[in-house]
């Protein structure tokens, strides 16, 4: 069973097996221009992703939904969904942007004023920092719990989900709050919004997500499967992606603070944090110019391949300097931390222009 609220080391060949999840790698080459992430292997699993591939390549209508959940700081790994929204963004689809505020009042007890402050001061402003125009027209970002359709239509969706259901997905205890119980329902509810007659209608919809939170894939695919005959909803399609690594290891995670880096810390912080990673050496500095290191368990090298080397031969080289003893540690440590001063610079200098338009979205 997997906890979408608490989900720590999770063992992704085993969920993918457990759940039938697709290998991504099958469908790459149906994708016209696929994005780093799912060329390099961070996007690794899907359901459905073939139907979205088509209407990708023909140019066709679909839309993609996400959601924030407005209950800390957003720490680099978040970027990977503004990087995946924004290559959508590109390739034709229509953005669907939840601000789940009432997920967090249910889950992590943030009183609503409270989460719209963040949503606004930590999440929309780095969105929008981070290159995503969040004022175009095919854009679409809501506070849950002002969007009087969602909550109309999400009350209509829980007809067809009872409770041993839920407690099936989610292990509920009868200590559970019924608003946590409710909060998946609201979140089926955002998933489908864009098949809602006020949004058009029904239509292909595609939700990237971390392996985390395939349990509300779940649920939707099979209430929408329910309500098929009655509203003409389609199954959303689906892509799962790798988390980074911490930089002490495991997850990187916004409650643990030296695990992350997070989006709002100084470019020199940035930098310094990069600096303490772990990585894949050996442990002398002879071991490691005879044997290699091992950039596949590297936070160092993670960084590259998510983040900050957009050439795929510059990260190959990289790799197999590292691999063959010929770039060390420290050299490797130095140009991360270089090119994440860079990136943190950047989005410093947007920081106060994109906060100020956040504030005028909500």
């Amino acid at each position: 069973m997997i906890d979408p609220w608490a989900s720590s080391e999770l063992d992704y060949d085993k969920i993918v097996n457990q759940f039938g999840i697709k290998k991504f790698s099958d469908i790459l080459n149906k994708i016209k221009n696929p994005s780093s992430l799912m060329r390099r292997g961070v996007i690794f699993g899907h359901r459905d992703f073939e139907k979205i591939a088509k209407l990708i390549n023909s140019k066709d209508d679909y839309a993609v939904v996400t959601g924030m959940m407005p209950s800390g700081q957003m720490h680099i790994g978040h970027k990977m969904i503004v990087d995946q929204l924004k290559w959508y963004n590109n390739n034709g689809g229509k953005l669907s942007l939840s601000i789940a505020d009432m997920e967090a009042y249910a889950a992590r007890n943030i009183p609503f004023k409270e989460g719209k402050r963040i949503a606004i001061h930590e999440y929309i402003s780095n969105y929008i920092a981070l290159g995503l125009d969040l004022t175009e027209d095919n854009i679409y970002i809501y506070l849950q719990s002002e969007e009087e359709t969602l909550k109309d239509f999400s009350y209509q969706l829980s007809k067809k989900v009872n409770l041993s259901e839920m407690k099936a997905i989610y292990g509920f205890e009868n200590s559970t709050s019924i608003a946590h119980l409710y909060a998946p329902i609201v979140q089926v509810g955002d998933i489908l919004l864009p098949q809602h007659e006020n949004f058009g209608g029904p239509k292909n919809v595609i939700v990237p997500v971390g392996i985390d939170q395939d349990p509300h894939i779940r649920l939707t695919r099979d209430i929408a499967y329910k309500f098929r005959e009655d509203l003409g909803l389609i199954a959303p399609a689906s892509t799962y992606h790798r988390f980074i690594t911490g930089l002490t290891g495991g997850k990187m995670s916004s409650s643990k603070p030296n695990t992350a880096i997070f989006l709002n810390d100084s470019p020199e912080l940035a930098e310094k944090k990069v600096k303490t990673a772990k990585t894949g050496g050996r442990e002398s500095l002879q071991e490691q110019k005879k044997l290699g290191g091992c950039p596949d368990k590297c936070v160092i090298y993670e960084m590259f391949v998510y983040h900050l080397l957009d050439d795929d031969k510059k990260l190959k080289e990289v790799y197999n300097q590292c691999k063959n003893g010929e770039i060390l540690c420290g050299p490797c440590k130095a140009m991360a931390g270089s090119l994440m001063k860079d990136l943190f610079e950047n989005l410093a200098s947007k920081r106060e222009e994109s906060l100020e338009i956040a504030k005028t979205i909500l």
